[in-house]
Formats: C-alpha cells, sequence, structure tokens
C-alpha cells in the first residue's frame, strides 16, 4: 500500500505531504557538529531524529542522498561575528594543531553515533575542504549587492536584504526594528548595522586558520558552509534540510538569506527541527556548561547519573517523544526507557518461542492484521516514534498472552506479527538487542527448554501446587532466568 507521509515544515509552520522535487530521488541536508569536544546527549538528538528520517524515506523506496557536514573552522564563539574561533581556541589550549583538535573529536562522534546505531549520512562534507565554495557564495551575493566590503572582512547587508526580500521567515523575527534601532551604532566597527552576519571574516595575526581571498588572508562565515555545500551535493533546490531548533536563528535564518540573495530563490522546501535535551528546564549545551557527554552515559561516570545507561537505552528514551516536543533529562526518565525498552526486547525475543496453532483467536487475528498499517499511520503523521512504540508495547501483551497459552496465533499471523514488530522496532526505529543475542542464537534453545518446564509450572498452579510453582521459580532463578507472573500471564528473560 503506497503510504502518505506528513511532514511538519517550520517554514509554514504546518504539516505539508511530502512530495519530493525530483522522486524517487530525495536530498537531505542535516547540520552536524562543530567538532571541539566530546559529544553529548544534545548531539544525539538530532542523530537519532535524522537517522529515523533516513531511514523511513528508504523504506519507502526513496533513493536517498544524506549529507550531514563537520563543522571544522568558522565558527566563532559568539553569533555576533566575535570571539574566537572555537576549534582554534581549543587548539591552543591543548597546543596542538587545529586539524588534530577536529579530527580527534569527529573521530569521538563517528564512535557516538555508530553505538547509537545511527546510519552513516551518504556525504559528510567538512567546511574547511569548501572554502572555493564559500568563497564563490561569497562573490555572487556581493555581486548581487546584497553584501559589502569592511577593511577585509565581508558581511551580509541585512537592511538591504530586508527591503526586497523578507529575513524573518523562518523563525518568525521582525527585524525592522531592529535595524532601526541599530542605526544609532553606524560607524563603530566594522558593520554598518549590528545585525549585520559575516560571510568572510579578515583573520587577526594570531588566527591560526587562515585562506586566501580577494578580500584578505581568513576564513568563512559560519553560516556560509552550509549554503555552499548543500548546493554543491544536492543542487540549487533540495527537499529537507534538518537540525536543531536552536539553529532557526540565527544559522538557518541567514542560510535562507544567502541562497535568496546569490540564487534569486529559497533552496529548501522542507524545513524540519528537532526540539531540545534539556536539564531542569534548560537547554544542554558545551556553551552552557551543564552538559553530559555520550561516554559519561554509557559509563555512568558523571555526579549526575546514578548508574550508566546503554546506547539503546539513550535512543529508546530519545524516541520515546516526538521529536518537536522537549524532553527533559532526569535519571528516573532514564530508567523508565530501560525498562520499556528490556520489556520490548523481551516480548520480540518470546516470538521464536510461541508454536502456533491451527487459527487464531478472532481478538489476536484482528490485532495483527491491523497492527502494520497503525504504525505505518504514526509514522506518516510527522513521524510520531511514541506512538509507534505504544504499538509495539501493545503487541508485547498481545505476545505474552499468548506465551501463557490465554490466546492462540496461526503460522501466518505469527509469520505477519514477527515481521511487523523487526520491521519497525529494528529496521525503522533503530533499536537493537545489545545482550548480543537474538532471536536465532542460543536464547532460542534455552527458550524451549524453559517453556517446557513453565509449561509443568502452569499445571502446577492449576492444581494449586504452589510449593511445587515456587520451586520451580526459585530452580529457574538460581540457573540464570527470572520469571515473572504479571497480569498477562508468565514471562520470563535471561539475565545475561
Amino acid at each position: 500500500m503506497k503510504q502518505t507521509l506528513l511532514i511538519y515544515n517550520t517554514l509554514s509552520r504546518r504539516k505539508e505531504k511530502f512530495e519530493p522535487l525530483h522522486s524517487p530521488n530525495v536530498g537531505m541536508y542535516v547540520c552536524g557538529p562543530t567538532v571541539y569536544g566530546d559529544p553529548h546527549l544534545g548531539h544525539a538528538r538530532p542523530g537519532i531524529t535524522f537517522d529515523i528520517v533516513f531511514r523511513y524515506l528508504k523504506h519507502l523506496g526513496y533513493k536517498v542522498r544524506y549529507v550531514r557536514n563537520i563543522t571544522d573552522v568558522g565558527h566563532l564563539e559568539h553569533d555576533a561575528d566575535d570571539g574566537d574561533d572555537k576549534i582554534a581556541k581549543k587548539a591552543r589550549l591543548e597546543q596542538l594543531e587545529p586539524m588534530e583538535i577536529a579530527q580527534h573529536y569527529t573521530n569521538r562522534f563517528h564512535d557516538a553515533m555508530k553505538a547509537l546505531n545511527v546510519l552513516p549520512p551518504s556525504i559528510e562534507p567538512h567546511a574547511t575542504g569548501h572554502i572555493m565554495e564559500q568563497e564563490q557564495l561569497v562573490k555572487e551575493i556581493l555581486d548581487n549587492g546584497y553584501a559589502y566590503e569592511s577593511n577585509g572582512s565581508v558581511y551580509f547587508d541585512i537592511e538591504k536584504y530586508n527591503k526586497d526580500h523578507k529575513y524573518g521567515i523562518l523563525s518568525g523575527r521582525n527585524l525592522d526594528d531592529v535595524i532601526n534601532a541599530s542605526r544609532e551604532l553606524d560607524g563603530v566597527g566594522e558593520k554598518r548595522n549590528q545585525v549585520d552576519f559575516a560571510l568572510w571574516k579578515k583573520a587577526q595575526p594570531e588566527h591560526i586558520m587562515r585562506w586566501p581571498s580577494p578580500w584578505s588572508e581568513g576564513f568563512p562565515g559560519w553560516h556560509c558552509e552550509c549554503t555552499a555545500m548543500g548546493r554543491k551535493y544536492l543542487g540549487n533546490h533540495f527537499d529537507i534540510h534538518g537540525g536543531g531548533m536552536d539553529l532557526v536563528f540565527p544559522h538557518h535564518e541567514c542560510e535562507i538569506a544567502q541562497a535568496v540573495a546569490s540564487q534569486g530563490d529559497q533552496m529548501v522546501r522542507y524545513w524540519m527541527h528537532n526540539n531540545m535535551i534539556t536539564i531542569n528546564g534548560q537547554k544542554m549545551g558545551k556553551s552552557l556548561g551543564n552538559f553530559i557527554t555520550l561516554e559519561q552515559f554509557f559509563t555512568g561516570n558523571h555526579e549526575s547519573l546514578s548508574k550508566a545507561y546503554s546506547p539503546m537505552t539513550i535512543r529508546f528514551f530519545i524516541l520515546s517523544a516526538h521529536y518537536r516536543g522537549t524532553v527533559d533529562f532526569s535519571n528516573e526518565a532514564l530508567t523508565a526507557s530501560e525498562k520499556g525498552l528490556e520489556k520490548l526486547l523481551n516480548g520480540m525475543n518470546s516470538l521464536s518461542r510461541i508454536t502456533p496453532s491451527d487459527a487464531s483467536d478472532e481478538e489476536t487475528a484482528k490485532f495483527i492484521h491491523g497492527l502494520r498499517q497503525r504504525c505505518y499511520d504514526a509514522m506518516n503523521d510527522d513521524f510520531q516514534t511514541p506512538v509507534v512504540i505504544s504499538y509495539l508495547f501493545e503487541a508485547c501483551h498481545v505476545i505474552n498472552l499468548i506465551t501463557d497459552h490465554k490466546s492462540s496465533v496461526s503460522t501466518d499471523d505469527l509469520k505477519e506479527l514477527t515481521e511487523t514488530m523487526n520491521l519497525f522496532a529494528f529496521e525503522l526505529l533503530g533499536l537493537k538487542n545489545e545482550k548480543g543475542c537474538d532471536s536465532s542464537g542460543r536464547e532460542e534453545a534455552y527458550g524451549k527448554v524453559v517453556d517446557m518446564v513453565l509449561d509443568l509450572r502452569a499445571k502446577a498452579r492449576a492444581n494449586k501446587d504452589w510449593v511445587t510453582c515456587d520451586q520451580i521459580r526459585d530452580a529457574l532463578k538460581d540457573a540464570g532466568f527470572e520469571v515473572k507472573d504479571t497480569k498477562d500471564g508468565c514471562v520470563w528473560n535471561l539475565n545475561k
């Protein structure tokens, strides 16, 4: 069945039907990390969010070119185009070459994304590898009259642009008042208006990272790289541009202005933004000093953590909220995610231990036949991953009823249930069993024996032989199997 996908477009502030410009090809650009420190939970969210988009579009049959950049130059400490380059500053502090810093933290970012089961992008361009393309972009904007040179630096002329176009269409900001208020500061510094942003910055004598240009030896402004590299690899017009909500202004707003000023129109059709990870309601980030690195989550080595949390627990935690909603970190929330993931994986492991019947119970058949499309409907509604997870939990309830002989399932229905669970949990949500044991491993062999023993326990319970029931449960526990009597029936798990 052909699926109709709706995506929330930040630009229009509504959900829109996804219609690629050049179907079946899809171009997607996502802002990657500035590599001057270890990746933290705030990096995990866009990584996982757009991994879901990438996986689902490919599943729907699209040929996706996914571009995610590495910012290794030009990102200054302050958005007002002053302060040190973040990577150059780190290099001075550690007495290393800037590219050593960039390479080290790029490797760390890749390791973290691999642990989270985030698929690599199709292309991962570096800002330092595309200086020529950024210089060309600056030249085009200058030639079209929307930029000016000042003391070897080049700035985007917001006031001129705002007369012909609209600066603020993505963020909803009205800059007329800001521009008027900044006039009293004209002539102070290099900018005509304080709201103008740098397209090219002349390097000061102490600045390590610099390249020749028609204007000066210097480096490109932070906003240039994504416009230049997006256009190089995806063309003048492409489908999706993604990133964190904190990039809506100024970064993505400036990207739109650069595209319109250089080529006359917008490059991007759908703007997608994931919301923030917060700690006590405040955005998590390096600049705020309140971040927890992913390695610290994986090892538990941080004062705010009560224990270590596995990469799949972190992934499940992030997917348990819609990508446009905030996620507030707490040990309680992560512990709940850990238990939820365990419940889901235990239910899926139980599928291989089910002996099908000649026919399914009516309610069981009805549930199984509707599960796949219900999950598709949730994904098609702007990637509602928490709704998909809720449906998979419902499936676990049905699985427990079947394994406890309170319901029955036919061979065909069991196959459909297994395929649907694997498709959405593993292939599309990108979860995996970190215990290194899947349905074809030793748990399947153990399962047949344990299920036989639990059948004996069920008969003992039916005969109200509580002593034998407890003896079987305790013997299984001593052997490393955890047995739980739930309202849905008896479930077990192998503690590894």
